[in-house]
């Protein structure tokens, strides 16, 4: 009677497939951490490098905007820096972060006068929406929030569906220009006061 083995999985399979694994792994985690590390310096204000650092607003999952630097292509025309910006945010966050504008929103055109920034986007963005005011204060601040920060000479955002100037989400009324609005972000916990001695 013929004993019969089963086939192992050899060395010169187990040992690539590992390697391979760890690079990926390196590569992802290196990418993650970048992520998660704010820019030192303002956005905009780096030297002429071939990339600089923004920082972008995803969400959470207590509904808070949350802060992700990434890493893009350095450039020298404003509209040209402003469309650039959108299309990174619009990409999704790197890390566990949640992407707050729908995946297929479109951008239609932008542009720059004076310190407002106009940004026509396709009805996708308001039809693709999650249900409810809070989703829709989440991305749209999220693109204002973007924008301003790394633009600090931009002050106000007027978002545009389909070159509608007075177009209104179902709770959210984008007919006037927005400012930013930081307090989307978590807000620090309270430290306990001392008694008075």
């Amino acid at each position: 009677m013929a004993i019969h083995h089963k086939p192992r999985i050899g060395a010169d399979v187990l040992v690539p497939f590992i390697l391979i694994a760890l690079v990926f792994g390196g590569l992802f985690w290196q990418k993650y951490q970048e992520a998660r590390q704010l820019p030192d310096t303002p956005p905009g204000k780096q030297g002429p490098a071939a990339t600089k650092k923004v920082t972008l607003f995803f969400g959470d999952d207590e509904s808070h905007l949350i802060r992700e630097a990434r890493e893009v292509e350095a450039c020298d025309d404003r509209t040209t820096c402003l469309r650039s910006l959108l299309e990174e945010l619009f990409v999704g966050p790197v890390g566990e972060l949640t992407a707050v504008i729908p995946e297929w929103t479109t951008i239609n055109s932008v542009r720059i006068e004076g310190d407002l920034a106009t940004i026509d986007l396709g009805k996708d963005f308001a039809e693709a929406l999650e249900p409810g005011s809070s989703a829709e204060m989440m991305a749209v601040y999220a693109i204002v929030n973007t924008v301003c920060i790394n633009m600090p000479e931009i002050r106000h955002v007027k978002i545009t569906l389909d070159g509608d100037q007075s177009a209104r989400l179902r709770h959210l009324d984008l007919s006037e220009p927005l400012e930013p609005d930081y307090s989307l972000e978590p807000q620090p916990a309270a430290t306990p006061q001392q008694g008075n001695k």
